[in-house]
């Protein structure tokens, strides 16, 4: 049913019944160094880190650069809940996500084999019973639906290959009142020593959750050194 929806998503019928491809957000762009040659809704779509990059996930001085350590906390979990960690790499938050839900679960998802067998040596190496392995695609975190209170997405979203199609994927995943936590470094300040293309602005974040119906909550931009904490919501049932 997912997948036909998202099929369906990508047409619209008009005055006397005729089908015509509707306007996805999607433009081809320029080539780059960083950028994959496509934009979404005005966005150029970075290239994903690839595993060999996998040092610079745990690199010592991430959290003082970061501020990681406040970012678990920030979310107020509760002990039962249900959460994903979306383009979860290394496992950096999904170990940390663990602690906090010792009577819930944790799906690790990422697109990379290779990430995802750190993850599994770790999981059997610590025998932490509450994290679930699931090997994503680039269109969908193969969740299952109305499952999940909240999904994490650490500088990860802006290097979705195809954003729309996995935030429709992310929305029905979520449970009604389910919440998205999009961290990403602040593409309004220059001080902030990332590549452009790898931050995002608060108003593109929104634009782009908006449009798969998420609705937006908060923002946090002032405990975290160098990224926002972007929550979103999906509805409940009216």
């Amino acid at each position: 049913m997912q997948k036909l929806l998202t099929a369906f998503a990508a047409f619209v019928l008009v005055a006397g019944g005729t089908v015509i491809a509707a306007d996805d957000g999607y433009r081809n762009t320029a080539l780059t160094l960083e950028g994959i040659g496509k934009s979404y809704m005005g966005r150029d779509i970075a290239y994903m880190m690839g595993h060999e990059g996998a040092d610079w996930l745990e690199r010592p001085e991430r959290d003082r650069e970061e501020g990681t350590a406040k970012v678990v906390p920030l979310l107020k979990l509760k002990p039962t809940d249900v959460v994903a960690d979306i383009g979860a790499g290394t496992g950096y938050f999904t170990f940390r996500l663990s602690r906090e839900v010792p009577e819930g679960k944790v799906y690790a998802v990422d697109v990379q084999p290779e990430m995802l067998d750190k993850i599994r040596a770790r999981v059997k190496t610590s025998k932490v019973k509450n994290v679930e392995v699931i090997h994503g695609s680039i269109a969908t975190p193969r969740l299952p639906s109305n499952t999940i209170d909240l999904m994490l997405v650490v500088d990860a979203y802006h290097e979705f290959a195809m954003p729309r199609e996995m935030g429709q994927a992310m929305a029905w995943s979520l449970k009604p009142g389910g919440r998205l936590a999009l961290v990403e470094y602040r593409g309004e300040d220059p001080k902030v020593p990332i590549k452009l293309l790898h931050k995002m602005t608060v108003e593109q974040a929104r634009k782009e959750m908006e449009a798969v119906g998420l609705r937006f909550v908060s923002v946090d931009s002032v405990n975290l050194p160098w990224q926002h904490l972007m929550i979103f919501e999906k509805p409940r049932p009216e």
